[in-house]
């Protein structure tokens, strides 16, 4: 039985001098609020506002630098063991404190999941840790499987955000077991530690921020921000120019000017940390010669992409890396290039006969990405290639019928690991849904990459899976995109360096208002 109360869950706030309310219109809103669930990019906007984890960043700054949240302090007590302290004195949403059940509960339900959804975000993040155990009241541990390279970039992921345990355990069935239909109906009704608590929520259509007074940090500046959907962009334009919205959210390129060419607004933007990417069936009968899918990336300008889309904003990798990747970053190294002849000749030496090449794309889910598709199917005309663009909005990646399609591949942390490692990982999302092969030749090369202390020998393992993915390529990086938001010019806001992509952070310091 569902025995969620709203009154529970919302707590009437007093009135605060010189309260500011604004109202964002967004491209997508999510179907759901859960942070172990979800790792998509319309869900990513929604996290940091509500929920903490036990290590922060300075998002401030594209370099790491680690400061405390939850955890007051951490160390490593042994070689697989780290102790964290707690922050004593911090409350959830509905009052209940936060206590070091709840740190470990959270913990636990990422590294031994058993609800689908966690079980996938575990594996393709958290696949090193064991558990999490209580010392005592203010001290938690958390023990992994191996010697871990990451331990504080992992410990602050979106997916290890603490929650309240008997919160959900008692949203439906037995009050003393977490069941999946506990977190099902915690994903409708979230609580957490941060800065502002969900009032309102309806999946895909809106959601509704208010301030939490008793936050354990400094005070948000925000006594209300409701974010709505609207899907067009010219829409959302619209909604800002009349005062619908104070902010709107992925405004294409094509559109700044009639943004910014209003004195009453303006625009932010950064190359976002994330790719959007051209992924390859490998095991598509038609394309399982690797020839062709080389041909398919060769005959792509992405350049010229990058110009008539992007207006040169974007930013056109070479391999797969950012520079958000710090020590790892490695923009010399080159693994995708424009070729044409090549293309050609690869098709011919693969007896490439004509046969139809379908890409697939959602109508408006990418900024330019129908776009994007269009320009594509000119260019592999170009070089002989038969392509068709294929409009559809339900996820086809997992389909034995999907040939080409586009999709976006984020930096989900600042790792080589937290971008091509999530995706591309021996038996992660790319080859679990049965388009992408490892072996074992290549999963020794991970196994380096991943869990060496050596900076310079992940660097060299991260070289040779490259070449891998050059000579068998199941992606292409199309670019990262030049992502920005519209907003009256009264806000003062825009997306911070150390944040993954499209997070809308209105904590303390990352919005005020003219004359504030």
């Amino acid at each position: 039985m569902f025995r969620l109360l709203l009154t529970t869950a919302l707590v009437t706030l007093p009135l605060v001098a010189a309260a500011q309310e604004i109202t964002v219109g967004a491209a997508n809103v999510a179907p759901y609020i859960d942070p172990g669930r979800d790792h998509s990019n319309v869900g990513s906007q929604f996290y940091y506002n509500t929920f903490d984890t036990l290590i922060d960043r300075d998002h401030g700054k594209l370099e790491l630098e680690w400061v405390p949240a939850l955890a007051t302090s951490w160390k490593l007590v042994e070689p697989k063991v780290m102790e964290f302290k707690l922050r004593e004195g911090v409350k959830f949403h509905n009052g209940a404190d936060m206590t070091a059940d709840d740190v470990v509960f959270s913990l636990n339900r990422m590294m031994q999941a058993t609800f689908p959804p966690y079980v996938v975000r575990a594996k393709d993040r958290l696949g090193n840790f064991l558990r999490a155990e209580k010392v005592d009241d203010l001290t938690i541990r958390v023990v992994a499987e191996r010697e871990e390279p990451l331990w504080e970039t992992l410990m602050s992921l979106q997916q290890v955000m603490i929650v309240p345990e008997a919160y959900i355990k008692g949203l439906t069935g037995k009050a003393d077991v977490a069941e999946d239909s506990d977190y099902e109906a915690f994903a409708l009704a979230p609580v957490g530690t941060g800065p502002y608590k969900v009032a309102a929520f309806q999946p895909g259509e809106k959601l509704v921020w208010e301030r939490f007074d008793d936050f354990w940090g400094e005070t948000a500046p925000l006594e209300r921000a409701t974010v709505v959907q609207i899907a067009e962009t010219a829409s959302r334009v619209t909604a800002l120019k009349t005062g619908e919205a104070d902010i709107i959210t992925n405004v294409a390129p094509d559109q700044l000017s009639l943004i910014d060419s209003d004195p009453n607004l303006k625009t932010e933007g950064s190359a976002t940390a994330l790719f959007h990417v051209m992924i390859m069936n490998q095991n598509h009968p038609k394309l399982r010669d690797p020839r062709i899918r080389q041909a398919l990336s060769l005959a792509i300008d992405r350049d010229a992409l990058n110009e008539a889309l992007w207006l040169g904003k974007a930013i056109v990798p070479s391999t797969h890396t950012m520079a958000e990747m710090g020590a790892l970053h490695q923009p010399d190294l080159v693994t995708f290039e424009y070729d044409p002849e090549r293309a050609r000749k690869l098709l011919e030496e693969a007896g490439y006969d004509g046969f139809e090449i379908t890409f697939d794309t959602a109508a408006t889910y990418y900024t330019n990405g129908l776009l994007a598709a269009q320009a594509i199917m000119e260019m592999w005309g170009a070089v002989g290639i038969n392509g068709r663009v294929n409009v559809q909005d339900q996820w086809s990646g997992n389909d034995p019928e999907m040939m080409v399609r586009n999709w976006s591949n984020p930096m989900y942390f600042a790792d080589p690991f937290g971008s091509f490692g999530v995706m591309w990982a021996p038996g992660g999302p790319s080859e679990s849904e049965g388009r992408f092969n490892t072996d074992a030749d290549y999963a020794k090369k991970w196994d380096r990459f991943r869990f060496s202390t050596d900076v310079a020998d992940r660097n060299a393992a991260y070289v040779e899976l490259m070449e891998e993915i050059k000579q068998d390529p199941p992606m292409l990086p199309l670019y990262r995109p030049f992502e920005s938001w519209g907003m009256k010019q009264s806000v003062n806001w825009a997306p911070m360096p150390g944040h993954i992509p499209y997070v809308l952070d209105f904590r303390a310091g990352s919005i005020s208002f003219a004359g504030n």
